[in-house]
């Protein structure tokens, strides 16, 4: 097929409508500068084009699947489906465990206050940042850094290399639970009290005025070291593999493939279970909870403020940490899904409804797990101090004994580990989500060649971050699991976070950020966004950054009782470069890559968007499924397209069609007095 095109009268012109539309007879035509690296600006003569440069000149090429002969990009079936999904992918674990310590620790209730100033500051907006880059781009976190900026492509590849690292260790979480989930339906919870059969330093007679030896445990804690983990002495001695831990980290990951092993289609069903069954059980607690006795005295311990706290840079610290950690600000997850989005989805509403979502769920997670702790410091005569604890202590150690202290304890039991098993399934699958998607764009055509299917790619993906995680599944596994926590994310995520919103606000523009929010969603984002983008968010980042690395501690376990020998301190620290490392390398590469004739023309053209934008009204002919439109008001004058089929010559059966804007739609009018659209 040959098409005949003449431009007459018009000095800057582009014809951006949709391939598609032009094949099937409806074209929209509107003013662009892109037409003059093809050599056609402002000719004045019938220019004969091939039909396959013709799809070149109008932004066909965009897609490579397209010309791969690869599947089209899925999205969501809904809007419900994408807001779950990002719902469930911010409120996880960390909101069970994280915030109420981070709480109790750094103020009570006045960290409520630093908590929502960084919320406001930086969580927001940089969540509307990450979902605007996705669904602009309709691209993973490293493909869409690389259209940004390519010279930043490296931070998008860092936070899928923390993703890989996350998703390995994180569903080991999800194994103890299935571990406790199980245990729970015996006739009698084993960790209600210490068993001769595995007791070793156990201590159970709590009572007002009774305090336990020095050199116990409670029955819980016991439990989870010796039954769960079979805890080794220390990193060094990693032990055997743990055959039912290893048995549950196997299921865990067989649930997680085939909730993802037909991408959203699959994943956006089964988010309407797992986004919204843990608030229903969520609401269950909170009222057992409230109804203990003691729950006031640890609610008075939640939410009383020490406000001389708030004078530590720690605690702004903090604030700041759960925000990033909560929302998946840097970890690629919020980019990956709203890649999957329609171009004109309302992403603004949608970034307000997932932020106040998860911060109202952290503080109804914070009255449950302090109620509890109430309770049983009332229960054990100790001070809430005494029995608080951090992290998965938390949920396998504290929160159990209260569990045995219940009426109907099996099914309080089997509610509670059924809720973490749901709430880690989703943080899960928005982690592991990533890498498919990085994968799918990066390396389409291998995919094609030697997978073939999703599935397979999917499969692929869970057996191989299966087998990284056993080294967590054995008997010194805990110590491993701590390391990796604390340098995969905690180290690098705020480095990460920093380039990425320099790429993304001061080289290609928080201005055009917000103009590409107005052509999805027909409005600017307010002020208060682009303040944050520019200038305060970046600014915070860059100071909790440094403030970190100075403030840099090395990781002990069970509150400094074991102290990691240097040779893991290192591995630690190469766990970490893994992450900081891609950037400098990307970085070195597009500077490389670039055309010019010196180091500073290479440097500027590695730092400017491949997404071109129209000069006249600031849209992008970027999205393959939607026609770019101008107003009457952008054209220099009218433009006559003239479309000949292969059989038509210069003067026979000749079909003038002249391009206008409605309000809606492009009419596309045919000179003889017929119209077709």
């Amino acid at each position: 097929m040959v098409f005949m095109i003449d431009l007459r009268g018009v000095g800057r012109v582009c014809a951006s409508a949709c391939a598609k539309c032009l094949l099937s007879g409806r074209l929209g035509v509107c003013v662009w500068g892109g037409w003059d690296k093809y050599g056609v600006r402002g000719t004045r003569e019938p220019l004969l084009v091939h039909h396959r440069l013709l799809l070149l000149l109008l932004g066909w090429q965009d897609d490579p699947r397209r010309s791969k002969g690869l599947e089209a990009r899925q999205t969501w079936g809904n809007k419900a489906q994408f807001v779950l999904a990002c719902v469930g992918s911010a409120v996880g674990l960390g909101n069970l465990w994280r915030f109420p310590y981070l709480c109790y620790k750094s103020g009570g209730g006045a960290f409520l206050i630093p908590y929502f100033i960084m919320l406001f500051i930086c969580g927001i907006p940089l969540l509307l940042m990450e979902l605007t880059v996705g669904q602009y781009t309709r691209r993973g976190p490293v493909a869409a850094l690389e259209k940004i900026c390519p010279l930043f492509k490296g931070a998008g590849v860092g936070s899928v290399v923390i993703s890989f690292m996350l998703c390995t260790y994180y569903n080991v979480i999800i194994a103890w639970a299935i571990f406790y989930l199980v245990q729970s339906f015996y006739a009698e919870l084993p960790w209600s009290n210490c068993n001769s059969t595995w007791a070793v330093n156990c201590f159970d007679d709590y009572g007002p005025g009774v305090e336990a030896p020095n050199g116990t445990k409670s029955a819980t804690e016991e439990f989870f070291d010796e039954v769960v983990l079979q805890k080794s002495d220390g990193i060094n001695e990693m032990g055997s593999m743990r055959i039912e831990l290893l048995v549950a980290l196997f299921l865990a990951w067989l649930l997680v493939y085939f909730s993802l092993w037909k991408s959203v289609k699959s994943s956006g069903r089964v988010v309407y279970v797992t986004a919204t069954v843990p608030y229903l059980l969520i609401g269950a607690f909170l009222w057992r909870a409230l109804t203990l006795p003691g729950a006031n005295k640890g609610l008075q311990y939640f939410f009383g403020p020490r406000w001389e706290l708030l004078l530590k840079a720690q605690v702004w610290v903090n604030a700041a940490a759960q925000n990033f950690n909560s929302i998946g600000i840097a970890f690629g997850s919020m980019i990956a899904f709203s890649s999957y989005n329609k171009f004109n989805n309302n992403i603004v509403v949608d970034t307000w409804i997932i932020s106040l979502v998860n911060a109202f769920t952290s503080l109804l997670a914070g009255m449950i797990v302090f109620s509890t702790l109430g309770n049983i410091a009332l229960e054990q005569g100790k001070e809430i101090d005494d029995v608080v604890a951090e992290g998965p202590g938390l949920v396998f150690m504290v929160y159990p004994q209260a569990l045995a202290k219940m009426p109907y304890a099996n099914l309080w039991a089997i509610l509670f580990f059924m809720m973490l098993l749901i709430l880690g399934l989703d943080s899960q699958f928005a982690t592991v989500e990533v890498i498919i998607t990085s994968l799918q764009d990066g390396f389409p055509k291998w995919i094609q060649k030697y997978l073939r299917h999703h599935e397979v790619l999917v499969l692929v993906v869970c057996l191989v971050s299966f087998f990284f995680g056993l080294p967590n599944v054995m008997q010194g596994g805990i110590y491993f699991f701590q390391l990796i926590d604390y340098y995969a994310a905690a180290v690098s995520l705020m480095y990460l976070a920093f380039f990425e919103v320099a790429a993304i606000v001061w080289f290609y523009g928080a201005d055009r950020l917000a103009r590409n929010v107005r052509e999805m969603t027909g409005r600017l984002p307010s002020r208060y966004f682009r303040f944050c983008w520019y200038f305060a968010a970046p600014m915070l980042i860059l100071a909790i950054w440094i403030f970190s690395m100075v403030d840099y501690k090395r990781p002990t376990y069970n509150k400094g009782e074991y102290s990691y020998p240097d040779w893991a301190i290192a591995l630690g620290w190469v766990i970490a470069a893994l992450s900081i490392v891609p950037i400098p390398i990307f970085a070195v590469i597009a500077v490389f890559n670039a055309k010019g004739t010196n180091l500073l023309e290479k440097l500027k053209r590695s730092i400017r968007s491949s997404i071109d934008e129209c000069p006249c009204c600031g849209r992008a002919f970027n999205c393959l499924d939607e026609m770019h439109t101008h107003g009457d008001d952008c054209f220099d004058n009218h433009m006559t397209l003239v479309v000949y089929g292969p059989q038509e010559s210069n003067v026979d059966n000749k079909t003038d069609y002249i391009a206008k804007q409605s309000s809606e739609e492009i009419a596309c009018t045919k000179m003889n007095g017929e119209t077709n659209t």
